[in-house]
């Protein structure tokens, strides 16, 4: 073995042979991915909530009803024998909703056409009867008092007629009550009853509105009741809150009484036909309550990065220890570069992420 041998063999020892190796390997896979290495440890953008400064303007939520609503309710008693209406179906107005079992009322209705047709001939006889008395009475064959006699016998056969025509209508309209209509034009909201069901009378049986007029109801805190006198400008918006329409009522009522549980007083705006199209009853609005020019005010406001919206859900990743937590919020209106208003979820010193997307990731820090 020569001097040359001997050096290398003393130089790469095993365990320099093995830090070379994984020196290379190193090597190797920075050159591959350079960018995975280094963007897994990079922290999630976040922004503190704060007060701004917001228009003058307050918020209520509210719901929207039907103007023209009716339940349409039984008026006979019996088994219903047909129900040919559903919940969303049209109808127009005397359209036929439900019959009622009326085998009852058709025997009640010919009992009176008899009592009618008895009736009519007992006129016809004292008439008849009157007639030949007051010839007679006339020629001096008779005394005036029989004549007196057939003219009762006559005005007590004409009231006998009336009544029996009396009872003949009564009859009619209560078969009439055995079939149920619609009382005018619209939609069935719901129904309350169903093919074999008992019917009695102030028994619901459906629920129809008219879609048009609508109107916003809103239930006000009787504290907060004094407000809706200086409210300027009064609007309802529908729909996202980004890119719904405000839409300004035509007219306003207060109900005078509070409710003695909620403490509530209710708000009623009607709306404007052709800006209100498309809207259902049950739905959901914002009211906007503006105040007169000089009374500012402040809010609390979130970057709109932040804010995730999916669906009906609009909400923002909190920061919660070293993690985010989705919560849900209400908006208001847009602040333009200082973000949204919150009205409800958030509170002052809460820290929210700007990309939502890497903040929902589970390993996020």
């Amino acid at each position: 073995m020569t001097h040359t041998a001997l050096h290398l063999r003393s130089t790469f020892r095993p365990g320099t042979i093995a830090l070379a190796s994984l020196v290379g390997i190193a090597l190797a896979w920075s050159a591959v991915g350079p960018v995975r290495a280094q963007g897994a440890s990079a922290p999630v953008p976040t922004a503190t909530v704060g007060v701004k400064q917001a228009a003058a303007a307050s918020y209520l939520d509210g719901v929207i009803q039907p103007v023209k609503q009716s339940t349409v309710s039984a008026q006979a008693s019996g088994r219903i024998a047909s129900f040919l209406v559903k919940a969303g179906d049209k109808v127009r107005a005397g359209q036929l909703i439900a019959t009622i079992d009326d085998r009852e009322a058709a025997v009640g209705q010919q009992r009176s056409q008899a009592q009618m047709d008895q009736a009519e001939a007992d006129l016809r006889n004292a008439k008849a009867h009157f007639e030949r008395t007051r010839d007679l009475q006339t020629k001096g064959f008779i005394s005036r008092a029989a004549l007196d006699t057939a003219d009762a016998q006559l005005k007590s056969a004409q009231a006998q007629r009336d009544q029996a025509n009396a009872a003949t209508r009564q009859t009619s309209l209560a078969q009439s009550y055995t079939r149920v209509t619609a009382p005018f034009d619209g939609w069935v909201l719901q129904t309350d009853a169903q093919a074999g069901d008992l019917a009695v009378p102030g028994k619901a049986l459906a629920v129809i509105y008219a879609p048009l007029p609508l109107r916003a109801v809103v239930q006000v805190p009787a504290s907060r009741s004094s407000q809706l006198g200086q409210a300027a400008d009064v609007q309802v918006q529908a729909g996202d809150a980004d890119t719904g329409p405000w839409v300004t009522p035509t007219s306003k009522s207060l109900i005078p009484s509070s409710d003695p549980v909620s403490q509530t007083i209710e708000w009623r705006l009607d709306l404007p036909a052709a800006q209100s199209t498309g809207w259902v009853p049950g739905q959901q609005v914002r009211v906007r309550l503006g105040t007169p020019k000089g009374a500012d005010r402040t809010a609390l406001a979130v970057p709109e990065q932040a804010i995730v919206r999916r669906g009906e859900l609009t909400a923002v990743y909190v920061q919660v220890g070293p993690q985010f937590s989705l919560r849900a919020v209400r908006l208001g209106e847009k602040l333009g570069a200082e973000g949204t208003v919150v009205l409800a979820g958030l509170k002052s010193g809460d820290v929210v992420a700007l990309d939502p997307v890497r903040a929902a990731q589970p390993a996020t820090r």
